[in-house]
């Protein structure tokens, strides 16, 4: 069976605020693209939580919907909900097959979610998943390190840096913004 992926998000939190960016390629197989405008990056509970993902894109699907559901179990708790999402990803036999990745943020508080139960917050704030990950998270580093930029800019600037490394990224990017 072809699956199909959807790569590279990138989350940057700077100055009281918090971006992430999404590029829109999703890859059939390993050399197909079938989709350059996929929006991989979205608000939930209400344009409260920001979500973003990388991997099987179904999979992905079936994952904001669960993590909505718990955003609403918990009233927005993005902690406890991911916690909570965590645990049932780990432990249902259907969930726990699931390939995709989530990051996620209150403006606050950025995590990474992934299907082996981890809920894991960066430490300086910038965090990257997908295929062309670890060139946005590179990039975002440096940017941040070295420039004036915002949040938004930063994120978008590692995701075109990343498209102009990785083939499973192309440069039509989404990034949504919120305040802490």
């Amino acid at each position: 069976m072809i699956e199909f992926h959807a790569t590279t998000i990138c989350a940057v939190k700077k100055d009281n605020r918090v971006a992430i960016a999404g590029d829109g390629q999703v890859t059939m197989g390993q050399s197909v693209v079938m989709k350059n405008t996929a929006q991989k990056v979205r608000r939930l509970y209400n344009g409260k939580i920001i979500s973003g993902f990388a991997g099987s894109v179904a999979d992905a699907f079936s994952l904001f919907d669960k993590f909505e559901a718990k955003l609403n179990q918990y009233n927005g708790q993005l902690l406890r909900s991911a916690v909570e999402l965590a645990k049932e990803w780990r432990s249902d036999k259907v969930l726990r097959n699931l390939e995709a990745l989530l990051l996620v943020t209150d403006g606050n508080t950025i995590l990474m979610l992934s299907g082996n139960g981890e809920v894991i917050e960066p430490d300086d704030g910038i965090c990257a998943i997908g295929s062309g990950g670890n060139y946005a998270l590179a990039a975002a580093r440096a940017l941040t390190l070295n420039t004036e930029l915002s949040a938004k800019e930063i994120a978008e600037k590692s995701l075109h840096i990343a498209a102009d490394i990785c083939v499973y990224t192309n440069h039509n990017v989404i990034v949504e913004e919120i305040e802490g």
